[in-house]
């Protein structure tokens, strides 16, 4: 069988079928793999240098508008230490500023600037092209089964 840089034989083994453990049969191997190929297909096409991290933080903010640094973080899954780098980072590009939080004065809100505004708008556009890529080997239904099951597992 044929194997690239990103693809693994997935049928089972006689191996696999007599209870023996088989890595490139594993669950948590293929997400890698696959994370992989997705991460190679992002960092190649995805505009101003943003990382996956810097663009979920990015089109969330879009997404809920100002919010919380820590709120912000629970979203996209990132503990506080994680968050707190990302934002400081798309602060020096001018991308996010920090002003009062509208619900708790105590606290400031991370909301998009002008410029992270159009920067989001743009990346949003590239990552439905990279989407698109990264599920090219699948059919439709495929892709909507797998997109289904990755939110079930997560």
């Amino acid at each position: 069988m044929r194997r690239d840089k990103f693809s693994v034989v997935t049928a089972p083994t006689e191996a696999a079928e007599a209870g023996r453990y088989v890595l490139d049969e594993q669950v948590g191997f293929l997400i890698r793999v696959a994370m992989q190929r997705h991460t190679s297909i992002f960092t190649s096409r995805m505009i101003e240098g943003l990382t996956q991290t810097q663009f979920a933080a990015l089109a969330k903010l879009y997404e809920v508008g100002a919010c919380s640094q820590n709120h912000l973080g629970r979203l996209i899954y990132l503990d506080a230490a994680t968050i707190k780098g990302v934002v400081d980072r798309l602060g020096v590009r001018g991308f996010v500023s920090a002003l009062n939080d509208p619900n708790d004065r105590r606290r400031r809100a991370v909301a998009l600037t002008e410029q992270g505004r159009a920067v989001t708008e743009a990346a949003m556009k590239v990552a439905a092209e990279i989407t698109a890529m990264t599920l090219t080997p699948l059919t439709a239904e495929e892709q909507r089964t797998v997109a289904r099951l990755l939110k079930k597992l997560g």
